[in-house]
């Protein structure tokens, strides 16, 4: 055994650990149809948000750890319920009005509302494949009217017919009184009007494979369950897919859980075996609210994408994905710093401790070196007393504090200081808000001052840090930020570097002193004491 594949077998790591339950379900045989297969299922009822982002990226973090400690092969499918009817029109589409008319019509039959693809489901899926093409994922694309049309389903579709009651059975059992006295598992797609019925079914032939029903006007209809004239709904056809593919491995979120042992049943009636689950907290806005496809709360991929690289959403989709997350605009300088810390340790961690690293599931296995010689949330402070418009400004004080540093050669830095510049300009500079120091402060930071100007008109570590630093470091500046606060009385050093940042960066909370001085300039640190001093410090966007 390898070195890697024992290191996985031990993991903790919840990727390795449900890649685990896997190998146990095959006891390293492979199953029939010769691969083990990964889904993950999407609703296209509105625009993709980063939630459908998490479920794949996450599910292609399980299946990498698998092909870690297994050698049977994998597939990963991507598969879009757009037969699903459109049950109200979203709010975040142009033209809303105009979708009216072609509600509870499959998605792939209502009109594409920004008049670029053939439906609005085509539309929508174009926009899942076109960010999961983005993120470089290995999956495979199923559409749902392909394969109910196609015939692919047909085989499940007719074993439902003749298995009818018994999946009723399983249903009626988990609705109320009113509900089970309409319900079917069968929507029929009206022949002439092309809408998705929710009708109760007048006889089902399980020996011909159709079925009967009357219609709203009351017309009575007969149509054979196969060739896309009918669609299960929802909870019996996450089941029936399971049963028709063969799934091995699907996650989904906590509002699915209480039906996950329906979907099962489901899924063994028709044939199938269960597959392994894996169930995942929520994505919250801002608010607190779950995030919605149709409402288009919460952050979208290329909202993320406009403040930060792609790897930095993988590393906020790897956390704790039994937590409940949320996905707002500040935590998107964390999340890069974050992931830069991680791929910065893994050089010099054992291997336990790289199958456990974050960036070690993000990259396969192969993670590069990090360039970011100056953090993210450092940038965002830095562009905000520069008042930097473009990156070139903020590289002006990069290369004075990491001469070794360019664009060409750290192009993960580059490209971090464009995202800051811009991030900044959005989310920070609305909120700044300077403060003037009360008198004991004001004496506190006008001694500070002395002290860095002395240090930079000598351009030599003061004699009273002599025996600790022999050059001018951020760990002298450190100490130089440090000692001034407690020559002031300040009891918790907290206290002391809060007032630094509310007068002079007018934010509550900001940059390690230290780096901030050796990355800003000493002189021009100086200059931000005179003016906040001064009280001509003021929020940039006002």
């Amino acid at each position: 055994m390898s070195p890697l594949r024992d290191a996985a077998l031990k993991s903790k790591a919840w990727p390795f650990e449900e890649a685990r339950k896997l190998v146990a379900r095959y006891k390293d045989k492979a199953p029939e149809k010769g691969y083990v297969l990964f889904e993950t299922g999407y609703g296209p009822s509105g625009l993709p948000h980063i939630g459908t982002f998490g479920e794949v990226v996450r599910t292609t973090m399980v299946r990498r750890a698998f092909e870690v400690i297994s050698d049977i092969p994998t597939r990963l499918i991507c598969f879009s319920d757009d037969v699903d009817g459109m049950r109200k029109v979203p709010d975040n589409v142009p033209d809303p009005d105009a979708l009216r008319a072609h509600l509870q019509k499959p998605l792939t039959s209502v009109p594409d509302p920004f008049g670029t693809h053939e439906s609005f489901g085509h539309h929508n899926n174009a926009m899942l494949r076109r960010f999961l093409d983005t993120f470089g994922f290995e999956y495979e694309f199923i559409s749902a009217t392909e394969f109910y049309r196609s015939g692919k389903f047909d085989p499940v579709l007719l074993r439902a017919a003749e298995r009818y009651d018994a999946l009723m059975k399983v249903m009626l059992a988990s609705l109320r009184d009113e509900r089970q006295q309409t319900y079917s598992i069968f929507l029929p797609i009206h022949p002439v009007t092309g809408r998705v019925l929710y009708v109760p079914m007048k006889h089902v032939d399980g020996e011909k494979g159709e079925i009967t029903f009357d219609d709203e006007d009351g017309r009575e209809w007969t149509l054979p369950v196969t060739g896309g004239h009918v669609k299960l709904q929802w909870k019996p056809d996450f089941g029936a897919r399971w049963a028709a593919l063969d799934v091995d491995f699907e996650m989904y979120g906590k509002d699915h859980s209480t039906n996950t042992p329906i979907y099962d049943r489901i899924c063994e009636i028709l044939g199938g075996r269960k597959p392994e689950h894996y169930v995942y907290e929520l994505f919250l806005d801002i608010n607190g609210e779950k995030i919605s496809k149709s409402k288009g709360n919460g952050l979208t991929i290329d909202e993320w994408l406009t403040y930060a690289a792609t790897e930095s959403l993988s590393y906020y989709m790897f956390l704790k994905p039994r937590t409940a997350k949320r996905l707002s605009w500040d935590v998107i300088p964390k999340a890069v710093d974050e992931y830069h810390q991680q791929l910065r340790a893994f050089p010099d961690q054992t291997l336990e401790h790289q199958v456990a690293n974050p960036v070690w599931h993000i990259h396969g296995g192969q993670p590069p070196a990090s360039g970011m010689v100056v953090s993210f949330s450092l940038l965002l402070n830095l562009a905000s007393v520069a008042q930097a418009k473009d990156k070139e400004t903020l590289w002006a004080f990069i290369r004075q504090y990491a001469p070794e540093a360019a664009p060409e050669t750290h192009p993960d830095l580059d490209q971090a200081a464009g995202f800051a510049v811009r991030y900044f300009a959005d989310f920070v500079a609305p909120t700044l808000a300077f403060r003037a120091p009360d008198s004991a402060e004001r004496a506190a930071i006008e001694d500070l001052g002395a002290r860095l100007r002395r240090i930079a008109q000598t351009d030599a570590v003061p004699e009273a840090y002599a025996a600790e630093f022999d050059t001018l470091s951020e760990e002298l500046f450190m100490s130089v930020v440090r000692d001034t606060g407690k020559a002031h009385g300040f009891e918790s050093l907290r206290d002391w570097f809060k007032v630094l940042y509310e007068v002079l960066l007018g934010a509550s909370q900001g940059p390690r002193w230290g780096t901030f001085i050796a990355l800003y300039g000493v002189d021009k640190t100086v200059a931000l004491i005179e003016q906040g001093l001064a009280g001509e410090l003021t929020n940039p966007a006002t």
